[in-house]
């Protein structure tokens, strides 16, 4: 059998409903050769059947890696990578619905044979007017956030562009590109591997193209929660880590300074309900907040040797200069303001909804 021109990777875990919708939805036309391989990390809730039943009758080749345990994103999308000879690999969250042509938009990006990474434009799936993500954007402490998340779909990112990186909840990457970088690190386990992989990559001077004809609907925190005390640690860990992997040296220093600020300006935002702080309320939740924050600066503060080992391995394949990599960390920067205050985009959007 000819290999197709993209394999579409869907790693699940527990999420047997959403997982039907998202594979329904490569149904409509997709302007592309493909096929799907989904990975299930140990699910017990009937999600392989779902899996099964929709292969059955599928117009393409669906493919079924089956774990044992949950092994997390990063591990389970590598396996499905391994598992695939085509020359471009999308990757779609099991909580994600492609919208038609998607996978043909992304394939457009890669006329330039330095594009090695295509992000989509996703939209909340409750409303499709509010963005999810357009792209990526970083703060100098290492945090990055979706660009336009929360703001009302105007069409002020209906433009081709490039950005920083793509969102691993629905992006398109060159398989000569993972051929050179390597694939996502599993030390990671889930969330900021899309951003270590697309910083990698870009260090190595390769460009990502945000294409917006590419859409798909996303639920939101729907795999651990938005305010689950697990992600807020995974987040803030893996920030640190990346940081420690890829920024200069003069930049990592200053990474407190950032850190403290950014942890200020939430405070400040809370204390006036905004942000994604100020939706957690009572002092017993915020207490938890803060102790998922510093378990996370311990789990990372433990891996730290172990990711400056990375960092040196990695030398060869920089094409960047110090100096290009901080104009590049500055051209696609959040501001502080934004950053803490992002969820209130969603909150009045929310009340124009109403």
């Amino acid at each position: 059998m000819q290999e197709p021109q993209v394999t579409v990777i869907v790693v699940n875990h527990n999420r047997a409903e959403l997982l039907r919708q998202c594979l329904l939805s490569l149904l409509a036309p997709q302007g592309a050769d493909f096929e799907v391989i989904v990975v299930d990390n140990g699910s017990t809730d009937g999600s392989v059947q779902v899996v099964e039943e929709f292969a059955a009758r599928a117009p393409f080749r669906v493919r079924l890696i089956r774990n044992k345990t949950n092994l997390g994103f990063c591990a389970a999308n590598n396996q499905g990578i391994r598992a695939s000879r085509a020359p471009f690999v999308a990757l779609l969250n099991n909580d994600a619905e492609a919208g038609p042509g998607w996978l043909g938009a992304l394939l457009e990006a890669f006329a330039d044979s330095r594009v090695g990474m295509a992000a989509s434009k996703i939209l909340v799936h409750e409303d499709p007017r509010v963005i999810d993500k357009a792209g990526h954007l970083i703060y100098l402490d290492g945090q990055n956030r979706g660009r336009g998340t929360g703001e009302l779909d105007r069409g002020q990112y209906d433009r081709r562009e490039e950005v920083l990186w793509p969102d691993g909840c629905a992006c398109m990457y060159r398989r000569a590109m993972l051929d050179e970088i390597g694939l996502f690190d599993e030390d990671l386990f889930a969330y900021g591997d899309d951003a270590e992989l697309g910083l990698r990559a870009r260090i190595a001077a390769w460009r990502c193209l945000y294409v917006p004809e590419a859409v798909v609907r996303h639920h939101r925190g729907a795999t651990l929660g938005v305010a689950s005390p697990r992600r807020i640690a995974l987040i803030e860990r893996n920030r640190v880590l990346l940081a420690t992997k890829h920024f200069p040296w003069d930049l990592l220093l200053l990474n407190p300074l950032f850190y403290a600020a950014r942890l200020a300006a939430g405070a400040w935002a809370a204390l006036r309900g905004r942000g994604e702080a100020g939706r957690i309320r009572g002092a017993g939740a915020r207490l938890r907040l803060l102790a998922a924050l510093l378990q996370g600066d311990l789990e990372a503060f433990m891996r730290i040797p172990a990711t400056l080992r990375k960092r040196r391995q990695l030398r060869p394949l920089r094409r960047m200069s110090n100096s290009e990599i901080r104009r590049l960390l500055w051209r696609h920067r959040i501001g502080l303001r934004e950053l803490s205050e992002q969820a209130a985009f969603a909150a009045a959007a929310d009340g124009q909804r109403a």
